[in-house]
């Protein structure tokens, strides 16, 4: 739509606004979608035309748009996702465009950089430094690196760079800013899929072949190929002309997945996420809108580019917590897929070994179509599953490895297998005690203790980020000498492991440390390619990674995830375990996977053993039936915080009594009451939880809710849709 010269457009601007903001149009005249700059009080900010004006504001008063900029209008559809996104989320629309433009400089006009390329010859003398920066160009593949982006990512200054460019080591040339990404080509051959892979994937490129939204489960057990069958959809994609995108949860996963892009299709994809330079965000803004970019492989924010004709979004590990924003705009990335593809008209896919009870229901009921791969590719099986029962063991107070879990492992290594041992606790003890006076170290902004890392000596707080150096008194009673740690973490567990098996070669997997996500990734190829004999990890280790040598999985404490009172905690315990076990016997050796327990008859245990999916979908499914929650109801969590708890709690009171408007849609509002931790960054924090109705009008009935109280300047509500969590 065009909007002629004096008429008053609205222009979402991306802020701390609730609103759209009205200016006049100037000379020339704009269309709807088009990315102006806009006069915002001293400032002038990027904004997106979304449509006619408002009025009803004094004329004089009204200010012009600036310069429309150089940048692809937001087209309907992504501008249609965006109001329905905000809509359903409780989010105003300018948060939301913000995730729409989140590239750097996407208005400037298009002009030529250096850039740095290998050269054709080696440097004269090789040094550690020149060594990091020829091993960074290899390792961002054909990404383009401007001086100081390579600089930065090697880690040396620009002086070592520019030395290697005298040498010719290094070619400095100019290009355009913006550059095409390489055509993938979909009918190159792909591996020989077997007769269930074949099978599923003619499916899924019959369902492409209609045009119109669709959604796809694709369930298959760890290891069965449901990668090399989703590739043959974006292929029949790309066929089409049309564009792909493909989330995964974790960007340590990438490395793997880009190299069996690059051998099916013969070119990397786009990548987008948080290791990317900002001079390729921008490339790959721009391209994507442009339709210069085929598929693009990314983490969840991918699904607010400007995508110029999507046809497939695939969600891989679509059960995966990491799917869920948890601070700013909260959305769930593959309920997002789901709009966002009914928006565009595409197909989406959505992949797991083990989909969560929302996925799962829906195509119980027929929302979603499904497919099975029951059975894993080639020769692999999957592995022996069998219960430790701890009670039986008798371990030592600072021991966790069981005597039948550390046989396995010795087994393992005399063999030349790897083994993985998985804990889902980050650092050396979740808890520091005072044995002089039974202090126990906390967060000064928090209510959450310190865990100990002990490989960078300090204290570190998982919940606001507070670091301290670890103390050598207590800082309690002052004495010294009487800190000691309570339980295990990863890094804890791998003392115990170079303890009792002093020859190995032990790699612990965790994100604490790491410095950059392209470091986890490059030691995630070492271990594949068998530079490790046990690998200690968290759930990081759980996501998709492949490990050919890797043939005993043990899993230290399968009772973690099955404490508390969460709602998902079953569900969320079953997949883990699954998933973390499916690393095990994925090429031609067998493998097991011990799960250490004190709670062998639990019923999520049996079913983990068991290996009946099914049943226990059927049996999660009914209790949650039963009693109305999510997917059979639903719910959302309000958050209050503010720096005075009274405040917070006299906000949440006037909130409970004035519960009209949900009684009205049959909802229940419960609390206020303490988050589990109810600090958090020196802001209290209070949780009122919402459950209504699976078909009640919720979002309607919380905004005129919560339009009933105006909290203070420095209290903040936050309304949750689909709450995965409820710290």
């Amino acid at each position: 739509m065009e909007h002629a010269e004096g008429a008053l457009v609205a222009v979402a601007v991306p802020g701390p606004l609730d609103r759209l903001l009205d200016y006049r149009v100037p000379e020339g005249g704009v269309a709807t979608g088009a990315v102006v700059e806009v006069p915002l009080g001293p400032r002038r900010m990027t904004g997106v035309v979304w449509g006619p004006g408002a009025g009803g504001f004094d004329a004089a008063k009204i200010r012009s748009l600036g310069r429309v900029l150089e940048a692809p209008p937001l087209r309907e559809e992504l501008r249609q996702f965006l109001d329905r996104a905000a809509a359903y989320t409780l989010t105003p629309l300018p948060a939301m465009v913000r995730l729409a433009l989140r590239a750097p400089g996407i208005g400037a006009p298009p002009a030529l950089r250096k850039i740095y390329r290998r050269g054709a010859r080696d440097p004269d003398r090789m040094t550690e430094a020149r060594g990091r920066v020829l091993a960074t160009l290899a390792e961002y593949g054909g990404a383009a690196l401007t001086l100081g982006e390579l600089a930065a990512a090697a880690g040396v200054s620009t002086g070592v760079v520019k030395g290697l460019v005298a040498q010719g080591a290094l070619d400095e040339v100019e290009a355009p800013r913006d550059l095409p990404y390489p055509a993938l080509d979909p009918d190159r051959p792909g591996k020989a899929l077997s007769p269930d892979q074949a099978a599923a994937a003619e499916r899924l490129r019959a369902a492409l072949a209609v045009d119109g939204y669709g959604t796809t489960l694709l369930k298959g057990v760890t290891g069965s190929g449901k990668t090399e069958v989703y590739l043959e959809a974006v292929a029949e994609c790309l066929r089409r002309s049309r564009q792909a995108l493909v989330l995964l949860p974790e960007i340590a996963l990438t490395a793997e997945f880009l190299a069996r892009v690059e051998q099916r299709f013969g070119a990397r994809p786009a990548e987008w996420h948080s290791g990317i330079t900002q001079t390729e965000r921008r490339r790959l803004w721009h391209m994507v809108a442009e339709g210069a970019a085929g598929l693009v492989v990314g983490a969840r924010s991918a699904l607010f580019l400007p995508f110029r004709d999507l046809g497939l979004i695939v969600v891989d590990e679509e059960h995966d917590a990491s799917y869920k924003q948890e601070d700013g705009v909260l959305y769930n990335a593959r309920d997002m897929a789901v709009l966002r593809a009914a928006m565009a008209g595409a197909r989406v896919v959505l992949a797991s070994a083990t989909p969560c009870l929302e996925s799962w229901a829906n195509a119980e009921a027929g929302k979603y179509d499904r497919i099975d791969l029951p059975a894993r590719f080639g020769a692999a099986e999957m592995p022996q599953m069998r219960a430790v029962d701890m009670r039986e063991e008798r371990l030592p107070a600072d021991r966790w490895i069981g005597t039948v879990m550390a046989a396995e492992v010795a087994v393992r290594l005399e063999r030349g297998e790897q083994s993985l041992l998985f804990l889902n606790r980050r650092g050396y003890a979740p808890v520091t005690i005072c044995r002089a006076c039974g202090h126990q170290i906390g967060c000064e902004h928090c209510d959450a203790r310190m865990v100990e890392h002990r490989f960078q000596k300090r204290l570190v707080c998982h919940q606001c980020g507070e670091t301290k150096p670890m103390p050598e008194v207590c800082p309690s009673c002052g004495v010294a000498d009487r800190l000691a740690p309570v339980g295990p973490g990863v890094e804890r567990l791998g003392e115990e492991v170079a303890a009792r098996f002093p020859e190995a070669r032990v790699a612990v997997l965790s994100s604490d440390l790491f410095a950059s996500a392209r470091a986890l990734k490059a030691k995630v190829e070492e271990i594949a390619a068998g530079a490790a004999d046990i690998v200690i990890g968290t759930q990081l280790v759980a996501k998709g990674h492949n490990f050919p040598l890797l043939t005993l999985v043990g899993v230290i404490d399968a009772d973690l995830g099955l404490q508390g009172s969460d709602l998902r905690a079953a569900e969320r315990t079953f997949q883990l375990m699954r998933q973390v076990a499916g690393r095990a016997g994925r090429g031609e050796r067998p493998g097991l996977a011990l799960l250490q327990t004190y709670q062998p008859d639990h019923p999520v245990i049996r079913a983990i053993l068991g290996g009946d999916e099914e049943a226990f979908w059927r049996a999660e499914a009914e209790e949650r039936r039963a009693a109305g929650m999510p997917p059979y109801g639903r719910l959302a969590g309000i958050i209050l915080s503010s720096p005075d708890m009274k405040a917070a709690y006299d906000l949440g009171q006037a909130l409970a009594r004035g519960d009209a408007p949900l009684r009205r849609i049959g909802a229940q509002v419960f609390g206020p009451a303490p988050a589990p931790i109810a600090r958090v960054r020196g802001r209290h924090r209070v949780r009122l939880l919402v459950k209504a109705d699976k078909a009640a009008p919720l979002q309607a009935a919380l905004a005129d809710w919560v339009g009933q109280v105006k909290p203070p300047a420095n209290l903040r509500l936050t309304i949750d849709i689909d709450p995965q969590s409820f710290f």
